[in-house]
């Protein structure tokens, strides 16, 4: 099996996503997590640009990564300097790393109007850059910027830069094309030409400003390029570059190559929800294969079809990229759904049977009033879990009341809540920063000296969603809680023309499934 050599550039490239900042902790959280899963190279930074990449590779000269190697990223020398003297280069060698990646000019319209220099000169800056760092015990990764542009603009120039660059020693060249508007045909094209004339081994790097970087970058490792530069879910300036959680299956599972190890790249999932919690940023559920819902099938002659043979519906197996198949209820579901949900619960329900067909009744007229529970699997299952009468709730409302008032200018919330648990009536106030905040407050409040485990249950994302837009502030609207303890996460859902009571609904039902899952049902 051929091995494909992947780059990761998310701690660099990907850190210039617009509304992402990496602390010097969380990129070292990063890297140990793409070393874990097997990750080549992993580009850590430019150690000339700012302290923090200085900090980082000084962090990991003590701490070596286990598998992965890691590069610094810098550019050529400076014009009308040389290699020994130019700050950016011995920035490179004091980073003290195997690998360095740097970047040179090869389209003529950068050359002449951003360098300002002759096109000789920058060929002597490719040279001499390399050159240099090669005796200076570097192994070293070309990246000419702007390749593809370049060549399209001037070949036999562009054509040049690369023979000076192999000359010089590179290790790996890596087409670029930075500007990410290169066809897949165009690149196809370019890679087989460059591949009749350059001996060294190829790597591509793509942005997507034309939505086409992973297929740029398959396109070219079908014409024999061995390395791929991407980063992580897609990350990157503008429009962002090659993802690596959609390359590296492709290559794998779709082309027979080996980028990781099949063992590795179960854990694909793990690791692209991992790098978007650093990264403060939600993964989209429809994300191919690492999304929430890659694997998720709603409508009812897709789940009858997936029931009998999932390649029906599914391109690959869930598993091989640690995800998983979800059926979903809605009102485009059948009694085959409630089934195997139930199933999924330890449930043995037949299809045949009322509580099938009461169930389905249920979920259809409540999604019929804006309840949506793919995306709140633990409030669906505490609605299977009351309707299939395996549980009882661990506290009954009795009545709650909040207030909002402005004091001084200020606002204040307080929520004053009644539930009765077990035999005992608990009567608790709490204020909060919002009034949702305040009742959440109460209610764990009147909990904790019964159930001291909801102390470890932390929101952790909220939604509000009107949904009748005509009906103003009269309009319904959804509430989706997410909810995390020490092991996982859940989401819950609540729907009212009254937020305090939508939310109040999602809040309970949160509460309920942390019990539920600590403490078994309640009969």
């Amino acid at each position: 099996m051929k091995q494909i050599f992947i780059y990761d550039t998310t701690l660099r490239d990907g850190s210039q996503t617009e509304g992402i900042s990496y602390s010097l902790g969380d990129k070292i959280r990063i890297a140990k997590a793409l070393d874990g899963f097997g990750i080549h190279f992993i580009e850590g930074g430019w150690p000339y640009s700012n302290p923090k990449d200085e900090s980082f590779f000084a962090y990991f000269a003590k701490k070596p990564l286990r598998f992965s190697r890691l590069t610094a990223f810098g550019s050529t020398r400076y014009p009308h300097n040389t290699a020994a003297k130019d700050k950016n280069i011995k920035s490179l060698i004091k980073a003290e790393t195997e690998y360095v990646t740097i970047f040179g000019k090869t389209w003529d319209l950068h050359i002449k109007d951003v360098l300002k220099v002759s096109l000789e000169e920058n060929l002597k800056m490719i040279y001499e850059s390399i050159y240099f760092l090669r005796k200076k015990g570097r192994k070293v990764f070309y990246d000419p910027e702007h390749f593809f542009d370049g060549y399209k603009s001037n070949p036999s120039y562009a054509l040049k830069t690369l023979k000076v660059a192999e000359e010089a020693g590179a290790d790996t060249i890596i087409l670029c094309d930075t500007n990410g508007g290169t066809l897949t045909q165009d690149v196809e094209k370019i890679v087989k030409e460059v591949k009749r004339k350059i001996n060294t081994p190829l790597g591509i790097h793509a942005h997507n400003d034309s939505g086409l970087a992973v297929a740029n970058s398959i396109t070219a490792v079908k014409e024999g390029c061995v390395q791929v530069q991407g980063t992580f879910n897609g990350y990157g300036e503008r429009c962002g570059n090659a993802d690596l959680a959609l390359v590296i299956p492709i290559l794998q599972l779709k082309m027979g190559l080996r980028a990781v190890s099949p063992k590795k790249l179960k854990h694909l999932t793990k690791l692209a929800h991992f790098i978007s919690e650093v990264s403060n940023i939600a993964l989209s559920y429809n994300h191919p294969f690492v999304g929430r819902s890659a694997f998720a099938h709603k409508g009812g002659v897709h789940i009858d079809a997936v029931l009998k043979n999932v390649s029906t519906y599914e391109h690959i197996s869930p598993e091989s990229v640690g995800n998983r198949r979800r059926l979903l209820a809605s009102e485009l579901s059948g009694k085959s759904t409630v089934v195997v949900m139930a199933k999924d619960m330890n449930f043995n329900l037949d299809k045949k049977s009322p509580q099938a067909k009461r169930l389905l009744k249920i979920l259809q007229n409540m999604e019929s009033q804006g309840y949506q529970f793919e995306a709140a699997d633990a409030s669906l299952k505490m609605i299977f879990q009351r309707e299939l009468k395996k549980h009882s709730s661990f506290f009954q409302l009795l009545g709650f009341k909040v207030i909002v008032e402005e004091r001084n200018k200020e606002l204040y919330s307080e929520a004053t809540l009644k539930l009765k648990v077990g035999k005992k009536i608990e009567h608790t106030v709490s204020e909060g920063d919002g009034p949702v905040n305040a009742l959440d407050n109460a209610l764990k409040k009147a909990l904790l000296n019964h159930y001291p485990s909801i102390a470890q249950i932390k929101l952790t994302d909220f939604k509000v969603r009107v949904l009748d837009e005509k009906s103003g502030t009269a309009a319904k609207v959804r509430v989706l809680i997410t909810s995390s303890d020490e092991q996982e996460s859940w989401s819950t859902i609540g729907v009212s023309e009254n937020i305090i009571e939508a939310s109040w609904q999602a809040l309970s039902d949160a509460v309920e499934y942390k019990l539920l899952k600590d403490l078994g049902p309640r009969h």
